[in-house]
């Protein structure tokens, strides 16, 4: 199942979904000028890989730098193909606009962050002994996707089913679609502990961080002040006291119905 459209229209222009959007691209664009050697040390130097901080005298052989945890931040802005970046930020597009118009830009971009990192520190718990880098933003996204999942469950989501080359659209609500695919992250990921061979290379650890983070993480990033806007109704309540307005009451009873 691949979405196509969800059924929110969104209020403002998404800045921060625009500039994440841009800036994974121009990084993979960055990363098709590499040989495959200089795109594998890039992997290893700037993705997470778990032995790297669970056996520190093991990376300090190999010859990672120590005491680095920037690797939890710089991960989510590596991909390992074009399937792997278009999917990711075609699933960030999708989702990440209303969550940003619900949060403002500089939190959403903040909640992203923060969802990402906590991905990252999922996988690392999970995989702990793990030679292998993890890279890609499906983390963050993740997290933007269980915002979604707790702010817009009764949302629409078109979605594509391709059967035999034909494709196939039809409309399920987002909590729906959202839980499905965060049980499936989930039971893969179960499978996957039986072995790395079963992961087929997907993280699906960090998708259920992020999912998880997203949804906890939520709440606190709408605690934040937000300008109250008054109704017609309620200003007139609020105000019911003031000289002038009671003048104005007298002379036009109508227009305060």
């Amino acid at each position: 199942m691949f979405p196509i459209q969800d059924s929110i229209p969104r209020r403002s222009p998404p800045i921060v979904t625009w500039l994440l959007i841009a800036a994974n691209a121009f990084v993979f664009l960055v990363e098709l000028s590499l040989t495959p050697e200089q795109l594998e040390a890039l992997f290893y130097l700037f993705g997470v890989v778990p032995a790297r901080y669970t056996h520190p005298r093991w990376a300090e052989w190999v010859g990672f730098p120590m005491q680095d945890y920037w690797p939890f931040l710089t991960n989510m802005f590596l991909h390992g193909g074009w399937a792997h970046v278009l999917g990711n930020m075609w699933t960030l597009w999708i989702f990440g606009d209303n969550v940003e118009d619900r949060l403002g830009p500089g939190r959403f971009f903040v909640f992203y962050i923060s969802c990402g990192i906590a991905a990252g520190l999922t996988h690392w718990f999970v995989n702990a002994d793990s030679t292998v880098p993890a890279v890609g933003a499906s983390g963050a996204i993740a997290g933007v996707m269980g915002a979604y999942f707790v702010l817009f469950p009764h949302s629409r989501i078109i979605l594509m089913v391709p059967i035999l080359f034909v494709p196939f659209f039809f409309e399920l609500p987002a909590i729906a679609y959202l839980g499905f695919w965060f049980l499936m992250q989930l039971v893969s990921g179960a499978f996957a502990l039986a072995g790395p061979e079963q992961a087929e290379g997907i993280a699906f650890w960090a998708h259920v961080g992020g999912f998880v983070a997203g949804m906890l993480l939520l709440p606190l990033f709408l605690i934040a002040h937000r300008p109250r806007r008054f109704e017609r109704d309620e200003f007139g309540f609020e105000t019911a006291w003031s000289p002038h307005l009671r003048a104005a009451r007298r002379r036009h009873p109508r227009s305060w119905s």
